[in-house]
């Protein structure tokens, strides 16, 4: 008979190894939580029942107490001077660099409080050894990377962190005014002057649009329309990196958190719900414009109302390594469900001038034979 798997921890307090008593950290390769002396796995078992958790927008804007809470398991966090990250960090672990800048963290960690829990999460698929990988192959496709990138790599100073998001879903209801065009063909009669001066009459067909006035509404439902929550990496550098698949969030467990650090929102629910709508306003221009008909729209004015708003606080695993170099801050992430690479890096000056060099060695040494041949 299988025995049962040892109770867990309540929430917010450490994962011990039941064999030796050290803490335990998430491995995302076994998908449970490793014990890094002893070897001990205990997997973490999902509860098939429940769900992840949608709650009601205005209910969490009006009450007071909604924000009383932190992340459990990251009861302190800690403001990087440099670029003004706050990271939450896990109870167990010490954080001397901004994972974002590498500024030195002389901040004592304060409490961890006001933060609207998460209610989901993406464990993270990759590891750290596979994060490196990615990071070594991304390497060495940068031609004249300075060596300052392989002494990140080889020191290891990815940090897995994990990143705050929004989903918002929301019914909308958008009163229009605008116009409807409508091609038609026309016969247009011109004079064209032939090349022995003589005058003739030719015909032609051009397109014509009618333009009448339309009016009306459109109703759409979005769904998981997601918004960074970090100001610590730009759009373009989270769009690089890929897209996570949601269809995998999982219920917000501690145990995932376990070794890794996870970064408190800069943009708060109700900014992220106004960068929500301006995602949602293509989409509503394009029911709008279906709705006018007609070869061409011209939309003047629409209103919009949002109704059944809800939303969920997630967190997306990434690797992020910063490193500086000639006084510049440079990042590399990693996308800790995919491993998909993105980063800046500088141009080595050394070389790319002994590469210039190399060449104008060749260029004179070709020019020299050529000579040569020709005496």
């Amino acid at each position: 008979m299988t025995e049962p798997p040892p109770p867990r921890p309540p929430a917010g307090r450490k994962f011990p190894c039941v064999q030796c008593g050290a803490r335990l950290d998430f491995d995302p390769r076994a998908r449970g939580l490793v014990c890094p002396y002893c070897g001990h796995l205990e997997v973490i078992v999902s509860d098939e029942v429940s769900e992840v958790v949608e709650r009601d927008y205005l209910d969490a804007l009006g009450r007071a107490d909604a924000k009383a809470k932190a992340i459990p398991g990251h009861g302190t966090e800690t403001k990087c001077p440099g670029c003004g990250a706050v990271v939450v960090l896990d109870d167990a672990v010490a954080a001397d660099a901004c994972p974002f800048c590498t500024t030195h963290l002389e901040t004592a960690p304060a409490d961890a409080a006001g933060l609207l829990p998460p209610e989901s999460l993406i464990p993270f698929a990759v590891d750290l050894r596979g994060a490196r990988e990615a990071f070594g192959a991304w390497i060495a496709s940068r031609w004249f990377a300075p060596t300052e990138l392989k002494t990140v790599l080889a020191l290891g100073r990815l940090v897995g962190i994990y990143l705050p998001y929004w989903t918002y879903d929301s019914a909308t209801d958008t009163r229009y005014e605008g116009e409807r065009g409508d091609d038609y063909q026309e016969t247009q009669y011109y004079t064209q002057t032939l090349s022995d001066g003589r005058s003739e009459t030719r015909s032609r067909t051009v397109t014509r649009t009618a333009w009448s006035p339309a009016a009306g509404d459109v109703s759409l439902a979005f769904d998981d329309v997601l918004v960074p929550a970090t100001a610590s990496l730009s759009a373009a550098r989270l769009d690089a990196i890929g897209d996570f698949q949601l269809k995998k969030l999982t219920p917000f467990d501690a145990a995932y958190l376990s070794g890794f650090q996870a970064e408190r929102y800069a943009i708060d629910l109700k900014a992220g719900f106004q960068t929500a709508k301006a995602t949602m306003q293509p989409g509503i221009v394009r029911a709008i414009e279906g709705d006018i008909g007609g070869d061409h729209q011209r939309v003047h004015n629409r209103r919009t109302r949002y109704s059944a708003v809800t939303f969920k606080h997630l967190l997306l695993p990434a690797w992020v390594a910063a490193y500086r170099y000639n006084g510049k801050v440079y990042q590399v992430t990693v996308n800790g469900q995919t491993g998909l690479v993105a980063g800046e890096r500088p141009w080595s000056v050394k070389k790319l001038a002994g590469v210039t060099l190399a060449v104008l060695v060749v260029v004179a040494a070709v020019a020299a034979a050529a000579m040569a041949l020709n005496r």
